[in-house]
């Protein structure tokens, strides 16, 4: 599991929370990825200070505009599409 903080420039289409990454109110936020059981994939949890329910992951998760969630080959594909969406890499830690 990685820990990677990420620093706020601008956004696009794709949502957290159902909110547009390009309204976002955070300097900060902290990107968690997972890999999905018995596949190559990696899912990617945002968290930019957001209040969360219970159990529900839905909360944090990377979605696009057909509120699907967006899986990824690795953890560099992730950064490389926060990269593309404005989103600038400041430190990661396992």
């Amino acid at each position: 599991m990685s820990f990677i903080s990420i620093i706020v420039s601008t956004g696009y289409s794709q949502t957290v929370n159902n909110v547009p990454f390009n309204e976002i109110e955070a300097e900060y936020i902290k990107i968690v990825g997972t890999q999905k059981l018995l596949s190559n994939k990696m899912r990617v949890q945002i968290d930019f200070g957001q209040l969360n329910k219970v159990f529900k992951t839905k909360d944090t998760q990377i979605r696009d505009r057909d509120d699907k969630q967006l899986d990824f080959n690795s953890m560099v594909d992730a950064l490389n599409f926060l990269n593309d969406n404005g989103y600038d890499f400041v430190q990661t830690y396992v």
